[in-house]
């Protein structure tokens, strides 16, 4: 089953398009995309209104499921930041055309996605083939989505013989839980959930050694950048702050962003071990926006045109990416 989205995006940039930029006076209010249960540094900054009161504009943070839906709401004028995008999302979205751009490198998320295969199944990496005609559930066109064809691929599975059912997050997680699929794949809270009723394909370590990345990006709308760069630069300057802040007074600032994220402090904790976020200086470097996020764009378009997921990727992502916002970013 998949997600066709991309005609969706085409013509909702095409319509954007048409409609023309709009004043550049500073907005009264700006839209920022966020996830449930996805604990991040700079939800200090959310929740003690460090933003608003920076950029001098209320921010609305409003939360989605998937990088899917954020791309398709920015697309669509509903918003104009989204903090933690994947990438993968990120890219397709770009590949069909959404005029958006990454400004940043939100997270690191290592292991925090991964594919469980449920307890009663007799199913693990020596046998993965077994996956072959199965109901397996995973958000589609998400990071998630690409760890897990990379590792069936990998593993020696037919892809095209799974039963690929796309869910949202939290519907894999109770559909899970009911015996009713063969591997769930997914993140944050409702994977840690999935944990507890089987076992991981793949470990994030191995993943790791096969070259799997998995991070999440700051995203604006092209409109956004180039009529409020200044509120760009200010919403990494105070994004900066709030990852500081966690790493110089974690236990002021963790029960701060366990509220935000909507989750025990406990829980948020597990999830945060296991992210890595970067200031301005480690941001700038090549291994992010100085080349290392453009070459991994095009590395993910490519695979999923491989895979037949995508009609075709583009020559080139470049201009996807802008670096400038942070170099100016105090």
């Amino acid at each position: 089953m998949k997600r066709l989205f991309t005609p969706v995006l085409v013509v909702a940039s095409i319509m954007g398009a048409a409609a023309g930029p709009s004043a550049a006076a500073d907005p009264e209010k700006i839209t920022v995309a966020y996830f449930r249960e996805w604990p991040t540094a700079n939800q200090v900054a959310q929740a003690e209104k460090w933003y608003d009161k920076e950029m001098g504009v209320n921010l609305e943070w409003r939360a989605y499921d998937t990088g899917v839906e954020m791309a398709e709401a920015m697309v669509a004028g509903e918003v104009q930041i989204s903090f933690s995008m994947g990438v993968v999302p990120f890219a397709l979205a770009v590949t069909a055309g959404a005029p958006i751009k990454v400004v940043g490198v939100a997270v690191d998320t290592g292991g925090a996605d991964n594919c469980v295969i449920y307890k009663k199944e007799a199913i693990d990496r020596a046998n993965a083939h077994e996956l072959e005609g199965r109901k397996v559930a995973v958000p589609l066109n998400t990071v998630t989505h690409y760890k897990m064809l990379r590792s069936l691929v990998f593993l020696g599975v037919d892809v095209g013989k799974v039963d690929v059912v796309d869910m949202s997050p939290h519907d894999i997680d109770d559909v899970f839980m009911r015996g009713e699929l063969a591997m769930g794949c997914s993140w944050g809270g409702p994977l840690r959930r999935m944990k507890g009723h089987g076992w991981e394909l793949l470990s994030a370590n191995e993943q790791d050694r096969l070259g799997i990345r998995a991070f999440d990006v700051i995203a604006v709308t092209d409109d956004f950048a180039e009529q409020h760069p200044e509120l760009v630069v200010k919403f990494l300057s105070v994004t900066d702050r709030a990852i500081e802040y966690l790493d110089d007074t974690p236990d002021k600032a963790k029960p701060v962003i366990a509220d935000a994220a909507g989750m025990s402090l406990k829980e948020s904790d597990i999830v945060l071990s296991l992210f890595d976020f970067y200031t301005r200086d480690e941001q700038l470097t090549d291994r992010w926006l100085g080349g290392g996020v453009q070459t991994f764009l095009k590395e993910v378009a490519d695979f999923f045109q491989q895979q037949g997921e995508i009609a075709s990727a583009l020559t080139d992502y470049s201009a996807a990416v802008d670096p400038s916002f942070y170099r100016r970013a105090e």
